[in-house]
């Protein structure tokens, strides 16, 4: 049986076991995140994301990962003071993880075992998977796509106009 977002679960960046089966019903939008990186402004426009679009069932899932130049060394609570110090980040982040290697999650494993264009290895951080209200994932976007970029928003307006 093929799998979804809700067959696994992460650990919050506070370190409880966050089953994703809790998402069930919303839109999601899952991103590896670094404090270190010239895409790290894009926190911006997630949160402005965030604050735009979760009345209408959109979660941001941020997954912290150090698996390109070093770019996020810090320790969980090191994180979460950034983004909330910098960013105001309020969208639900998770425990550091590797998103590709040796010691990638079993998540970014399922994510990039998936067949092209969603799967594939990681290019770089704040690649962007967005899930449908199913569990599916539905499209994949490059890291260096902006989260206010025509053409994620218009992806991420169709699912959101999907029925819960």
């Amino acid at each position: 049986m093929a799998k979804t977002l809700y067959d696994f679960t992460m650990k919050s960046i506070a370190g409880k076991n966050v089953p994703l089966k809790n998402y069930r019903g919303s839109v999601v939008l899952l991103v590896n995140v670094a404090s270190k990186c010239g895409l790290t402004p894009q926190y911006e426009k997630l949160e402005a994301l965030h604050r735009k679009y979760a009345p209408r069932g959109l979660k941001i899932l941020g997954f912290p990962a150090n698996n390109f130049a070093g770019q996020e060394p810090g320790s969980n609570a090191e994180i979460l003071q950034f983004c909330k110090a910098t960013y105001k980040v309020e969208f639900d982040m998770f425990s550091k993880i590797s998103v590709k290697g040796a010691d990638i999650d079993p998540l970014y494993a399922h994510l990039t075992g998936l067949p092209r264009p969603l799967g594939g290895d990681i290019e770089w951080n704040f690649a962007k998977f967005l899930v449908d209200r199913r569990g599916n994932i539905s499209e994949r976007f490059p890291s260096p796509m902006s989260p206010d970029d025509p053409k994620f928003i218009a992806a991420l307006e169709k699912l959101l106009s999907q029925p819960r």
